[in-house]
């Protein structure tokens, strides 16, 4: 099997040993996404500002490999507060088509920011 590493310079670079995403298998494989800009920067403190950031994030990785959010097959969502689900989930409705993808929504202590999501993206028709 072969793996690609996509990069997309449209969001921030990865903090750590991994990969914005990494296509295999007829899939893309994407990182967690934080409510960072492409410089590295936190985003407005907004809760609905964050959301917007971390989609636009996974969108720029999804758009670098020739895809985008609504060949999303599979998304987790990590929540700083699950008080913050349904201000989420509103948002996250228009940014995924029906069928939406599966989905598992946690709470997490995210450092210095409230959302993060990743996402499994179909590479085939």
């Amino acid at each position: 099997m072969t793996r690609e590493q996509i990069r997309a310079g449209d969001c921030p670079p990865p903090t750590g040993s991994y990969s914005q995403g990494i296509a295999a298998g007829g899939f893309l494989f994407l990182s967690g996404q934080g409510p960072f800009d492409a410089a590295g920067n936190l985003v407005d403190d907004s809760f609905e500002a964050q959301v917007r950031q971390v989609l636009a994030n996974l969108a720029a990785v999804a758009d670098e490999a020739g895809r985008t959010l609504a060949d999303a097959v599979r998304v987790g969502v990590y929540l700083h507060d699950m008080g913050d689900f349904d201000e989420m989930d509103a948002i996250y409705r228009k940014a995924f088509r029906e069928p939406r993808p599966a989905r598992t929504t946690i709470q997490t202590p995210l450092p210095g920011f409230r959302i993060e999501i990743d996402a499994v993206i179909c590479l085939g028709d």
